[in-house]
């Protein structure tokens, strides 16, 4: 058998799509919140020769045709010099909020750094964390070597919430010198006894039962129900609780009241600070001083003043430099223009594409959510010529402030239905009308998800008894069983 090799030639014709890494860059500083935009700034400010704060005013000659760097003759790379020339003089501020009167990444005065280090000084310290919390009050117990030692094990191991979810025998061997599950089991009790109440419980019925063991009085009612009755709580089975328990309705609701108001299902959770983080609003929408609509702006440290080294930009033409020094100066000025366009882009995508969501959610800011009109992604895509992904990047992780609160800017993106009278309803409205109906319904006879869809019917709304079952769950509101007052 013989074996035949051949070499040959051809051409092929085909079209491809790339990224640039300027286009890379760009659509990452546009998805970036205020917040990391001013990060991200600082620390191109910090690694890009080329790079500096603009502290000049601005001017008009980057606009300007009669500009004589657009109209000379020179060649295409004295052009490209011209045009970063441009940067150096010029950059757009218009509907921008600056941070405050000295640019980002300025140095302080002497006495703007005594006033920022007396703020640190007057400033909180961080609150301690729930291990922590646990350990300072196990350390003061008068407990033999390994039952000290066991404790500290646990306590380690305790999940955020404050339970215990790993099993004694494989917490005995997981550590070195191993711990009998003896003393596990004796530190475990000690460590039930510290505050908060219920912490180190292994299942919610411990839990609980070690949070109402630190309450006075008499809790026999609580612990009934909590012992062999939960479930039917949880689903308001109330008459047969009553019926099993020999407890009158009336003691049985009283009992559930003080479980709910004194006992916490995770007590982990009720040490150490736990409050959201702050929201800073990238897009502050506003009703105009005339009266006559709202305006939209950005806001403060969306779009840093930047500008290139004259004397980098200097270095990167001169002739009379060797080729590695201008070619790092080219490399950082080249970065340093990418990343003034990409900032630029930005800043005028996000005001361009927010301007349209406040003119299309006009209603909003009248009413609140209820004044919700469809609003998708892809038709204002298609309505400001670009992608429906460059929408999403836009809006992605950034907040608009509104006379009615802060909201993510993807909030006003919402789908919907129309009318029987041809009104746009969102989604949104639909949910809000759903927990309307539920806060008004008898509550001893309460509405269930048939009762919601026939009511929305009439009008002019037609969704499916799945969907009121979806949005009843996404509002935290419970089924019509368990919302029965007896």
């Amino acid at each position: 058998m013989s074996h035949i090799l051949s070499q040959s030639l051809s051409q092929q014709l085909r079209m491809e799509q790339r990224l640039t890494p300027q286009l890379i860059q760009s659509m990452t500083v546009l998805q970036k919140p205020v917040a990391d935009l001013e990060a991200y700034v600082e620390e191109a400010l910090e690694t890009n020769a080329a790079l500096e704060l603009d502290e000049h005013e601005a001017t008009d000659r980057a606009d300007d045709p009669r500009d004589p760097a657009r109209t000379d003759g020179r060649g295409d790379e004295d052009a490209g010099f011209a045009r970063l020339e441009r940067y150096t003089r010029s950059f757009v501020d218009q509907d921008v909020d600056w941070v405050d009167h000295r640019p980002v990444g300025a140095r302080p005065s002497g006495d703007d750094r005594d006033a920022k280090l007396g703020a640190m000084a007057n400033t909180a310290g961080r609150d301690a964390s729930l291990h922590e919390h646990l350990l300072s009050q196990w350390h003061l117990l008068d407990l033999d070597d390994e039952t000290r030692r066991a404790g500290e094990t646990i306590i380690t191991q305790l999940d955020p919430d404050g339970y215990l979810r790993r099993r004694l025998d494989t917490l005995a061997d997981s550590v070195r010198p191993p711990l009998t599950v003896e003393s596990l089991e004796k530190a475990l009790t000690h460590v039930h006894q510290l505050e908060p109440p219920g912490v180190g419980a292994r299942d919610v019925v411990e839990c609980l039962l070690l949070q109402l063991e630190a309450l006075p009085g008499d809790n026999r009612i609580e612990r009934t129900l909590i012992q062999k009755h939960l479930m039917d709580i949880a689903h308001n089975r109330l008459p047969a609780v009553a019926r099993t328990t020999g407890y009158g309705v009336g003691e049985i609701q009283e009992a559930m009241n003080v479980i709910r108001s004194t006992l916490h299902l995770h007590p982990g959770y009720l040490v150490g600070d736990r409050s959201a983080p702050r929201v800073r609003p990238d897009v502050i929408v506003d009703y105009s001083e005339t009266g006559n609509g709202i305006e939209v702006r950005l806001a403060r440290g969306n779009m840093p003043k930047l500008r290139i080294r004259d004397e980098v930009l200097r270095l990167a033409k001169s002739r009379d430099n060797g080729k590695d020094e201008r070619d790092f100066a080219r490399k950082h000025v080249d970065e340093a223009s990418a990343l003034i366009e990409a900032i630029n882009f930005r800043r005028s995508r996000l005001l361009e594409v927010s301007r349209s969501v406040a003119e299309k959610q006009r209603e909003f800011f009248d009413v609140g959510p209820p004044g919700l009109k469809i609003c998708r992604m892809s038709e204002l895509a298609e309505e400001l010529s670009c992608d429906p992904s460059t929408i999403s990047r836009t809006v992605a992780d950034k907040y608009m402030q509104t006379p009615r609160g802060i909201y993510p800017l993807r909030y006003f993106f919402t789908g919907g239905m129309e009318t029987d009278d041809g009104e746009s309803v969102g989604w949104d409205r639909v949910k809000m009308r759903v927990r309307e109906l539920i806060e008004g319904e008898e509550k001893q006879s309460p509405l269930n998800d048939d009762q919601i869809v026939e009511l929305l019917k009439k009008e002019g709304i037609e969704i499916s008894r799945r969907t009121v079952a979806k949005y009843r769950q996404q509002l935290d509101i419970p089924n019509a069983r368990q919302r029965r007052v007896f």
